[in-house]
């Protein structure tokens, strides 16, 4: 039978988030309907809700949720009711990147997770008054007292740790630290430098800080931020409004350039300059998102001495992995997340997003 639930509704582009009481369909086969006790906000959400990418509204957005398995679809095997699980993307599963490890760049991301707003097979999940709404957002729409999720979106996790510690490792936490662990890499010595201390940045500058590396760099035009990370690992840090990051980085490395960039702003012209800081054979990782059709140009004779320029969805995280290992992290305190998250109850949910905006909280995480 349907569940009715309480989820913040977005009517439509530019629209806040208003509580509306919605029903979900029973969950299916690979389905499961979780209780949730915490949930993240993203930018990604608000890009969504603004109008900015093609979602079906009005609809139910949300992430980063973290709860509890209510029931469970007939053919699921990887949780059970009672099991406390963390929420994140979802992939079809049998694509070649899926079956390699890769589930970030499933075939069939875009529409499962992004924009599509409903099942792979094309029903709903979520309904208003006999109306489908816009769900299944990343396999959760998790900003709901119920959701229903994909199987391949849960990840069992430690029981003990609380969920509004955890609940943005689903996206930007994982984002964060898996541009650092899946793709830079960092060698004893080497240099990373990260591009922006918002939520993403400041996870992958904690990311580093587990890491050889020798120097970290947080770039931001906030100084809050800035002592925040060096708080949380950063060696140095620039601050833009009053400094050019060019000279800032060759001054830090000595003239040898960055081995590893990290660019979390979404500005173009800080991912220019980004590619010009790094170091012969150095890497920089795109995670920020512009928006749709945005252009950089690049000083191609300056890639010749080996650098690259690597796009990045979701850290390239294998979930059922990854996610547990940043729980054990947090939970032993070696990833001081809670330094970022300031807690709101569901209600508050616009109170939360304002602040986001603002910049007064980097990461507002809701609680139920």
């Amino acid at each position: 039978m349907p569940f009715t639930t309480r989820a913040a509704v977005v009517e439509s582009g530019g629209a806040p988030f208003t509580l509306s009481d919605v029903v979900l369909d029973p969950p299916g086969p690979h389905e499961a309907l979780v209780r949730m006790v915490a949930a993240g906000v993203c930018h990604t959400d608000l890009s969504v809700a603004s109008g900015g990418l093609p979602f079906p509204l009005p609809g139910v957005l949300g992430h980063e949720g973290a709860g509890v398995v209510e029931a469970v679809g007939s053919a699921v095997t990887g949780v059970a009711p009672g099991d406390h699980v963390l929420l994140s993307f979802t992939s079809c599963g049998a694509c070649r990147n899926c079956r390699g490890g890769h589930p970030a760049y499933c075939a069939t991301w875009l529409p499962l997770n992004l924009i599509g707003g409903s099942r792979a097979d094309g029903t709903g999940t979520i309904s208003r008054d006999g109306r489908t709404l816009g769900g299944h957002f990343f396999g959760q729409s998790s900003f709901a007292e119920l959701a229903l999720a994909d199987e391949r979106s849960l990840v069992k996790v430690d029981p003990e740790v609380p969920p509004a510690s955890i609940g943005p490792l689903g996206c930007g936490v994982q984002t964060g630290a898996g541009a650092v662990w899946n793709v830079l890499r960092p060698e004893t010595g080497g240099t990373v430098v990260v591009l922006g201390a918002g939520a993403v940045g400041l996870s992958a500058v904690m990311a580093a800080a587990l890491t050889p590396a020798a120097r970290i760099v947080a770039v931001d035009r906030v100084a809050d931020r800035l002592a925040l990370a060096q708080e949380l690992g950063a060696t140095h840090t620039v601050d833009t409004s009053g400094t050019d990051l060019a000279p800032a980085l060759d001054e830090i490395t000595r003239g040898q350039g960055a081995d590893g960039v990290v660019e979390t702003t979404g500005d173009v012209g800080v991912l220019r300059s980004g590619v010009d800081a790094l170091a012969a054979r150095g890497t920089l990782v795109v995670v920020g998102a512009p928006p749709f059709g945005t252009e950089v140009a690049l000083d191609v004779n300056g890639l010749l001495g080996g650098k690259r320029v690597v796009g990045l969805t979701l850290g390239d995280s294998e979930t059922q992995t990854m996610i547990p290992a940043l729980v054990a992290l947090v939970k032993d305190g070696r990833l001081p997340l809670h330094r970022l998250i300031a807690t709101y109850p569901f209600e508050d949910i616009d109170r939360a997003v304002q602040d986001m905006r603002s910049g007064r909280t980097i990461k507002p995480v809701l609680t139920f």
